[in-house]
């Protein structure tokens, strides 16, 4: 097994892991940035952006291989694909199935996943008409019809993104309207194959070998029905990646990890950025915004390292 030992060691290589990288790395700091899947984060799954400054419009996958090569330009060591066994953060100690890497301070930067439904033949069906990723699987539903579950912005632009393929488009919100942007919902409104579901919530998926119907409930009314759909897609939300590290540091309710305003958890030395922190704003800006501020604050908090005593 090898070991390894850095001044920084950033779990996650999204946007935040990516950009504490880079300013960890120019801080003179040893820094390495460990994830179990490839870099790029959820980002990489987006077809275009268009709120990243300077970039009118930009695709997901390639503003984040443009993060990428800054970090690898400052130096910063990769480690993907690696499958974590277990993180320590009080000891600063990370084991993978083959390494085990120890630090001086931990960025945790592993974001969130989406949120499941919890209906039955969600599971059952996963890969088969349940996805929750348009961009991965929308080519699969050409002249199909697929439902979105959600309201925000991820749920209508993703929408929009599937009539690209899709015969018809159903949008199922459990209130009478929409969370995302207005200039998101405007486009959405505008859009011939989109058909709106208000007060509605998702009660089971059904098929046989694929989904072929969902069976929906208004919130209102309760009266139930089914439509006829070959895929589903749910975007209701997030859900933290903590499970490596769940309850090792203060966490809120729904298990969003709690920061000050320098990313500082509960744990001395231990930073959270991005989608796995407690934030009022889920963007690839503010998740970079994160990274800078908590990698600064890391190097500071190496160099008070340096006046502390070493035990003989």
């Amino acid at each position: 097994m090898q070991s390894y030992e850095f001044d920084t060691i950033i779990l996650g290589g999204g946007p935040a892991g990516l950009a504490a990288g880079i300013y960890a790395s120019r801080g003179a700091v040893s820094t390495a940035i460990i994830d179990i899947n490839m870099f790029g984060g959820q980002p990489s799954n987006y077809v275009e952006l268009e709120n990243f400054p300077s970039y009118p419009t930009v695709g997901g996958f390639d503003l984040m291989e443009k993060f990428e090569e800054h970090a690898d330009k400052f130096g910063v060591k990769k480690f993907p694909m690696q499958e974590i066994q277990s993180v320590d953060l009080k000891n600063k100690t990370i084991s993978t199935l083959d390494s085990v890497f120890k630090a001086k301070t931990i960025i945790i930067a592993t974001g969130a996943q989406p949120m499941k439904l919890g209906v039955i033949g969600e599971k059952e069906f996963l890969g088969r008409g349940v996805s929750y990723c348009a961009v991965c699987d929308g080519a699969f539903y050409k002249d199909k019809i697929v439902a979105v579950v959600g309201g925000g912005n991820a749920a209508v632009e993703e929408g929009m993104y599937l009539t690209k393929f899709a015969s018809k488009v159903y949008i199922i919100h459990r209130r009478n309207e929409l969370r995302a942007d207005k200039i998101v919902q405007e486009r959405a409104f505008k859009n011939s194959k989109i058909e709106f579901v208000w007060d509605s919530v998702v009660e089971e998926i059904k098929g046989t070998d694929l989904v072929n119907t969902v069976t929906i409930k208004n919130i209102k009314t309760n009266k139930i029905s089914e439509i006829p759909v070959n895929g589903v897609f749910p975007y209701i939300g997030i859900t933290p990646n903590v499970e490596n590290f769940n309850g090792q540091l203060e966490q809120d309710a729904k298990g969003f990890i709690v920061t000050d305003e320098t990313m500082r958890t509960s744990l001395d030395g231990v930073y959270a950025v991005g989608d796995v922190r407690t934030t009022p704003l889920r963007q690839v800006i503010t998740a970079t915004a994160d990274g800078a501020i908590a990698a600064v604050y890391a190097v500071k908090y190496i160099e008070t390292l340096k006046d502390i005593p070493q035990k003989v």
